[in-house]
């Protein structure tokens, strides 16, 4: 019996290997330098990452601190976010999102996501807002009925490196005086598209911006990181504090805070990667185009694929993540690994209905678009150094998948 040889491909989700081998004389030069500095907690090589990244995002602060679920929690800290508010959260992202909420002891207030894009919904915020919450009986903000919370802010989640509605939840945030933290862990160097004027860079629309630089993403470290963006003075002088254990002068403490900074060796390493980042954007982009290109020649679109990401001409989808929508989503998957092509699938349980979200009483049904979703997403390679061959196979083999 002939032996079946095993496939030739071998094609990694994410081949961060690739883009090191670009640029790695920079980084170990950068490396070397703090080495030799031996200042490795906050220090000038921090706060160079910090100016530049703020200049980048076109913003007053950028602060540095340990994660991008720190730069969630220090920010809602800095709001001064506690028992008895709520904050507007989709239930369709990763788990911190809604962990650094309820760490503080407020409550989420969950709101489905549009099912094209897989982002929070603005018009079910509305919603929510216009046909079911109530006013305060001090006359400030709004009570959720559910929960009997007052809301105090949203939280969108730029989702895969795709941008909110931002424009429509800024004019909700203002006829409500709602506070707004915009979750960008996904979406460094996205432009989110406003009312009037040039659109903006995501995370610098709201009052802050929370990044990650978790090695996957489009500016990644090498190990965690993450940055707080805001254009308010007091907000990042309150961020600054929150991270550095609430201490205002050495031993000094306002409040109680965290110890969360972003360290120089990381800091080195992202100032070398943010050089990069605007071409690495565009080729991203350039690989979601040729992406729609494949698929559009398969015939599959609006059957068998469910849906394709929207394409970005004005850099609103950066592409972190290529996520299709599909039938059969776990059996293509599996049969996918077994040609040795990584996939992974974001997310495979919404937040409300997660066993340690239990307690807030939401249950199967109450947020239909986020389960199917749940149920439908597959994120397929995606990364600068992904070449045309590469995509071609990815392509062709869940061709061949449908087509059996």
């Amino acid at each position: 019996m002939k032996e079946e040889k095993e496939p030739a491909i071998n094609i990694p989700l994410l081949d961060l290997k690739a883009q090191y081998r670009t640029i790695q004389a920079e980084v170990h030069k950068a490396i070397n330098e703090v080495l030799e500095s031996q200042q490795f907690i906050l220090g000038p090589t921090v706060q160079r990452f910090e100016e530049q990244a703020a200049t980048y995002l076109q913003c007053g602060a950028a602060i540095g601190v340990a994660s991008g679920s720190d730069a969630l929690l220090l920010s809602m800290m800095a709001l001064g976010i506690g028992a008895g508010d709520a904050v507007v959260v989709p239930p369709f992202t990763f788990f911190s999102t809604v962990s650094s909420i309820t760490r503080l002891g407020a409550t989420p207030i969950f709101v489905d996501i549009d099912p094209e894009s897989c982002l929070l919904d603005a018009k079910n915020v509305e919603a929510l807002l216009e046909e079911r919450s109530r006013p305060h009986p001090d006359g400030q903000g709004l009570i959720e009925p559910k929960s009997q919370r007052r809301i105090k802010a949203i939280l969108p989640v730029h989702l895969f490196g795709q941008c909110c509605s931002m424009a429509t939840l800024v004019a909700i945030a203002r006829r409500h005086h709602f506070r707004i933290v915009e979750d960008v862990a996904q979406a460094f160097g996205a432009r989110a598209s406003l009312s009037s004027g040039a659109p903006k860079p995501a995370g610098t629309i709201g009052d802050l911006g929370c990044f990650s630089f978790f090695p996957t993403k489009n500016l990644g470290g090498t190990g965690d990181g993450g940055l707080v963006a805001t254009n308010q003075k007091d907000l990042a002088d309150k961020v600054k504090m929150l991270r550095v254990h609430g201490q205002n002068s050495k031993y000094h403490h306002e409040v109680v805070g965290l110890n969360s900074r972003l360290d120089a060796i990381q800091a080195a390493v992202l100032t070398v990667k943010l050089r990069h980042l605007e071409q690495w954007c565009d080729e991203r982009i350039e690989r979601a185009r040729l992406y729609q290109n494949l698929f559009s020649a398969t015939g599959l679109v609006g059957d068998e694929i469910i849906g394709l990401p929207p394409l970005s001409s004005d850099r609103s989808h950066v592409f972190n993540s290529y996520v299709i929508r599909v039938k059969q989503r776990d059996e293509l998957k599996r049969f996918l690994q077994e040609r040795k092509i990584q996939t992974e699938i974001y997310y495979p349980l919404p937040l409300h209905l997660q066993p340690c979200f239990a307690h807030l009483g939401y249950h199967k049904g109450d947020f239909p678009n986020s389960e199917l979703a749940a149920s439908q997403v597959l994120a397929l390679p995606m990364y600068p150094e992904l070449t045309l061959e590469q995509q071609e196979v990815v392509v062709q083999e869940i061709k061949s998948f449908y087509r059996k």
